[in-house]
């Protein structure tokens, strides 16, 4: 069965609705390896959006394009 196909605007939209809240990150590093943590949704710009981890060890920022989130390389849940 196909999947119904997602629009970058869709994504755009709903990483809008979560904008400065705290969410859940899931990053795919291939070959069976993936990445989870919790931060907050920092920055939203036209080509990506940054996430700040909540633990203490990690200085800076991860940013993620929006395509990472519609290819399901990425996977952003609100908590």
């Amino acid at each position: 069965m196909i999947k119904p196909t997602k629009k970058i605007s869709d994504v755009k939209q709903m990483i809008k609705d979560c904008s400065s809240e705290r969410v859940a990150v899931r990053v795919n590093l291939g070959r069976n390896k993936s990445v989870s943590y919790q931060g907050v949704l920092s920055g939203i710009y036209p080509a990506l959006f940054t996430v700040k981890p909540d633990d203490e060890d990690f200085l800076g920022k991860t940013a993620y394009s929006y395509s990472d989130v519609l290819c399901g390389n990425v996977k952003i849940k609100k908590i």
